[in-house]
């Protein structure tokens, strides 16, 4: 599919903010003040941030609201539910933390499983989606939640969990991109299948279905070169958690200079995520593709 940098800023940000919300609801770091203030200002920045930036990508923004109402059967009208709720919840746990010094442990935990749930929801919007292979997978969520629990552990601080996790989510990715690289191929879709003619034999395109450009071509049909993703993977993998993982290992004792290495290691993952999050939806390799002869 085409990336619209809408939709990579909402998943990006959003995960990055939830990520750091979940952790501040279990109470990490043990924060409290104008220093809390700090840490949940930059949690609602960018899941909020993140949240508005998907509006962009909509047809009709204004209609945005109708989404809630679907909860029942979309993922999507389930993503906006959970994120409210958690937005909520942690805004009045974030109120208790800052100016009362007062953690309400129950209202935290909730908190921060909603938190987890709206990344959860937002990863299913895509892998419930069985026109796309290399999304309708069990990796994809395991995706979604390993990236956001990195970067949120990154944001809180917590340098031993992040490295953990850094790792984690390395491997998770790797396995995505390793499963993700076959998964058109075996799903059974081909031409054939795509414009229903497959039971009269092989089927080839003689000619595309339309001399120019059209809506399914410039949505759904992106084709990314195999040197271009073989670099920009390893752009991904080298700044999201080997850069970040290197800085959190380097010895260091003078606190100032461990918070500036702290503060390279965020930026280096936000860059590598980013890109990520552009592979993942620049391949997606939806199966309209085929008709058009495009895979």
């Amino acid at each position: 599919m085409h990336p619209a940098p809408s939709v990579i800023l909402f998943t990006t940000l959003s995960g990055l903010g939830f990520g750091l919300l979940a952790f501040l609801g279990l109470g990490l770091p043990d924060v409290s003040g104008w220093v809390a203030f700090v840490f949940f200002a930059i949690a609602f920045g960018l899941a909020v941030g993140g949240l508005l930036a998907s509006t962009f990508h909509l047809g009709h923004p204004e209609r945005a609201w109708k989404a809630f109402s679907q909860w029942r059967t979309s993922w999507l009208s389930r993503e906006g539910c959970s994120a409210v709720a958690a937005l909520i919840l942690m805004g009045i746990y974030a109120i208790g933390v800052i100016f009362m010094d007062q953690r309400w442990g129950l209202l935290g935990w909730l908190g921060a499983a909603l938190s987890l749930f709206t990344v959860f929801t937002t990863s299913m919007i895509y892998a419930q989606l069985k026109t796309i292979p290399r999304w309708n997978m069990n990796l994809t969520p395991a995706m979604f939640l390993s990236f956001s629990l990195a970067g949120g552990a990154l944001l809180a601080g917590q340098n031993t969990t992040a490295i953990v996790l850094l790792l984690i989510a390395g491997a998770v990715q790797l396995a995505y991109w390793k499963q993700g690289d076959t998964a058109l191929a075996n799903s059974g879709t081909n031409i054939g299948t795509a414009t229903g003619l497959g039971s009269r034999g092989k089927v080839r395109a003689f000619e595309p279905p339309h001399t120019g450009s059209n809506y399914l071509l410039r949505e759904f049909v992106h084709v990314v070169g195999r040197k271009h993703a073989a670099k920009l993977r390893m752009l991904a993998l080298g700044f999201g958690f080997v850069l970040p993982l290197a800085l959190l290992l380097v010895p260091m004792h003078d606190v100032v200079i461990k918070h500036l290495l702290a503060l390279l290691a965020v930026i280096a993952h936000l860059i590598g995520i980013a890109t990520s999050r552009w592979l993942f939806f620049a391949q997606a390799e939806h199966v309209v593709g085929l008709y058009y002869g495009k895979r």
